[in-house]
């Protein structure tokens, strides 16, 4: 039962039982379930002007970096040349050390700027680390997919890269673009699921004329493990010398084109399900 201040007949004396529970070291919660006084405010009214203990302070991780950071600038070093040491941003330096007498500049301009590019390039590493590490935090999450889940990502895959059926034009067939390998795979994995036989899949490669062709057919054949035969003939995109072209390099394969023939069954089942997933994603129920 949560205690009111009107409850409490000697309120000094309960402060002073208190202070003293303080003063022999018990925390907030131990003082509490020794009093028997549940209501918050009352508690910190009654310990009120005693330090908690320390055992009950929590570390601050960066009370090592800030004490290295105060030492190094007592020592002349620059924000730039802390910053680089020790890995963290310039805020946090500048709040650590700026109540510090400012050293002398001992460093010619063309040195503080190798050290500050060295501090961004440390900067670029850590990020870089951290981006890769959420990424594989994030892969190891997803762990085996059940047949359901595979069908339901294949669905919102289809009806986000795939062909649609519309009103002024009726597409009742199963075709599939994308650049990225790994769509095509997933999508792939989705059609054995539904047991769409290899046979009924034909390939083609769409990439712009300029490109390695034949290397970009020969990287699609091997990625879905299909023999040339089952490959329409390529298509080119035109160079247009208007535009300045940013698919280029090595990494440039264009798109694949993947159809699967006598689709339209296959087609409806795609839709509807798709507005099963519509529907039970915006449900009120």
């Amino acid at each position: 039962m949560t205690h009111t201040p009107s409850k409490y007949t000697d309120f000094e004396a309960l402060r002073d039982r208190a202070v003293a529970l303080r003063r022999e070291g018990l925390s907030l919660r131990q003082i509490r379930d020794e009093l028997k006084v549940y209501n918050d405010d009352i508690l910190n009214q009654l310990v009120k002007g005693e330090p908690p203990p320390e055992w009950t302070r929590r570390p601050n991780a960066k009370d090592d970096l800030r004490a290295k950071a105060r030492e190094l600038r007592l020592q002349g070093w620059t924000y730039d040349r802390i910053e680089a040491e020790l890995g963290c941003s310039r805020s946090s330096v500048s709040l650590w050390v700026r109540d510090l007498p400012r050293p002398e500049r001992k460093r010619t301009r063309e040195e503080s700027a190798a050290i500050a590019r060295k501090g961004w390039e440390e900067k670029l590493r850590i990020r870089d680390e951290e981006r890769k590490r959420t990424k594989e935090v994030a892969r190891q999450a997803v762990g085996n997919l059940s047949d359901r889940e595979l069908f339901l990502v294949g669905v919102g895959l289809y009806w986000a890269e795939g062909s649609k059926d519309k009103p002024y034009d009726r597409r009742e067939n199963v075709t599939f673009v994308n650049s990225d390998p790994g769509m095509i795979k997933v999508f792939l994995a989705w059609l054995r699921l539904l047991g769409v036989q290899r046979d009924r899949l034909r390939f083609t490669v769409m990439i712009h004329e300029k490109a390695d062709v034949a290397g970009a057919e020969q990287y699609w054949a091997d990625l879905v493990e299909a023999d040339i035969s089952a490959f329409n003939k390529t298509t080119l995109k035109t160079h247009n010398p208007k535009t300045v072209r940013k698919n280029t390099g090595e990494s440039y394969r264009g798109c694949l084109v993947i159809k699967v023939l006598k689709g339209a069954e296959l087609y409806r089942r795609i839709e509807g399900s798709w507005c099963g997933i519509v529907g039970a994603a915006t449900s009120t129920d």
